[in-house]
């Protein structure tokens, strides 16, 4: 049976700072590049770095990332320092390796309220192995998952929805779009508004199509905000907010890490509890510690020979619990 149980599946984040101190300023780190933090207060936005207390408090794991809420105080007019970052209300992580073999978390966007997975109907062809691994990172990390079935019209809606219906049957929402026909681009539009999203697909997928005919130059990390906010100094790996049009606002993170997160970083125990539909029968096994690979009187095997779990899906499952992905 998994570590894991359904009621309390992830431990939160300790809070890390008390409420705003006369002086400071509270804000959204909007961009992070080689130590300095670009962030978005109500006055606009200030360059910031990290006060040296900060990075001697928290050493497992990162200490300001995009999306997180901050407070700082101004040292020079646009420059400050964070002087505290606010409880993290979610986050999309994975495990990096740190000092003399040890392993860190390592968090790619901090209060994320959604991922939107877009994977084509074809062209390339619909993967449901790498969406199952997907779908698995989005639950480990409690964050919402919604599917973009992109490229709808080289296939016809009907065909479209037999490849996602398993999806829809266990409860993830689906939008079928096209850029071609302007299907499904008002709802993920409205997915988008207000919110913290990070929009992921592999190669090939539409994605940056899709995101520019949703709102022109939201895919590209050199938009509005880098133009604004690139003084030409530093040069290492970006991770930024980019801005979401509308009277609702919102953002879409774009970091190069989000095509880097592997299923490695995952516990075996807890790959069970990722799968929801699996979820009902968990616990039901006649063996403790139970893999639903190999052992008699398996709850899971017996939902999947009884027609409750998808084969398919059982079988996603058991490649990744034996680490064939």
């Amino acid at each position: 049976m998994s570590t894991r149980s359904v009621e309390n599946p992830i431990p939160k984040d300790e809070p890390i700072a008390s409420a705003t101190r006369p002086g400071r300023r509270k804000g959204t780190v909007l961009r992070a590049q080689s130590g300095f933090f670009w962030v978005q207060t109500e006055e606009g936005i200030v360059e910031c770095r990290l006060r040296g207390k900060l990075k001697r408090e928290r050493l497992g794991t990162d200490i300001a990332v995009i999306g997180d809420e901050v407070e700082i105080s101004l040292v020079a007019p646009g420059e400050g320092a964070i002087e505290a970052v606010l409880p993290r209300r979610s986050k999309l992580a994975r495990r990096a390796a740190g000092n003399r073999g040890a392993y860190k978390e390592d968090v790619l966007v901090a209060n994320v309220d959604q991922v939107l997975l877009v994977f084509a109907c074809a062209a390339p062809a619909f993967t449901p192995r790498m969406l199952d691994r997907y779908l698995v990172i989005c639950e480990h990390s409690e964050l919402e998952a919604v599917i973009v079935a992109s490229k709808v019209d080289l296939v016809g809606d009907e065909a479209a929805r037999a490849l996602f219906a398993p999806y829809e049957r266990i409860g993830y929402p689906v939008i079928y779009a096209s850029v071609r026909t302007g299907q499904g681009l008002p709802e993920v539009r409205e997915r988008l508004a207000g919110k913290l999203s990070v929009v992921t697909g592999k190669s090939g997928v539409g994605k940056s199509s899709l995101l520019n005919a949703v709102q022109p130059g939201l895919n590209l990390a050199t938009g509005a905000v880098s133009s604004s906010l690139n003084k030409g100094r530093h040069t290492t790996t970006v991770a930024e907010l980019i801005p979401v049009a509308g009277p609702a606002g919102g953002f879409v993170a774009d970091t190069p890490g989000i095509r880097e997160i592997g299923i490695w970083q995952l516990p075996p125990e807890d790959l069970d509890w990722c799968f929801r539909e699996l979820r009902p029968f968990l616990g039901g096994c006649y063996f403790a510690g139970c893999t639903h690979v190999h052992e008699p009187d398996c709850a899971v095997r017996a939902a999947v020979n009884a027609g409750q779990v998808s084969p398919e899906r059982y079988e996603s499952y058991v490649r990744l619990r034996m680490g064939e992905g």
